[in-house]
């Protein structure tokens, strides 16, 4: 009898081996969250805070979703970039917020993901902040890593991306 319960302990621990190999080998292929597209559709002025040297800019991207799984998005990092000059690093973030409170990104879906860009006078050359303030850049661009998530895995994915 007592064989028959040491076989009974290995098998089962065979088991929970094979299932966290199988659990590994069917969540390690991110070849669907690598295939996300993000573009920067719109940087819009929000507000001037004169008192502080301060704008606020709206940085609009947009997230597009080609493959067969829904995602989400947890981070996207990124350089602002003004008439090709750097204006600051800005971060949109969720990985604060659990899975089911993020924006789900379904199959063939395209969503706009909001983010505040603070830009201080004393970080830019005041040329460029003025042009900021003016309305007179005529193009921007960004870049940096996006992450993306399903309940199982995980990807980053470097972008540049402009208008």
């Amino acid at each position: 009898m007592a064989l028959q319960s040491k076989m009974t302990v290995y098998a089962a621990i065979g088991g929970v081996f094979a299932l966290m190999a199988g659990i590994v080998f069917f969540t390690s292929d991110n070849v669907d969250l690598e295939q996300v597209k993000i573009e920067l559709t719109n940087v819009e002025l929000r507000e001037i805070n004169l008192e502080n040297n301060q704008a606020k800019l709206d940085v609009t991207f947009l997230i597009k979703n080609p493959s067969d799984t829904t995602l989400a998005v947890s981070t996207i990092d990124y350089q602002l970039y003004g008439n090709g000059v750097s204006l600051g690093s800005g971060l949109y973030s969720t990985a604060d917020i659990a899975m089911p409170g993020r924006a789900a990104i379904y199959s063939g879906a395209e969503v706009p993901l909001k983010n505040m860009f603070i830009l201080s006078k004393s970080d830019v050359n005041s040329e460029i902040y003025e042009d900021i303030i003016n309305d007179k850049i005529t193009s921007f661009t960004a870049e940096g890593i996006i992450i993306t998530q399903t309940s199982w895995s995980e990807s980053e994915k470097e972008f540049k991306t402009g208008y």
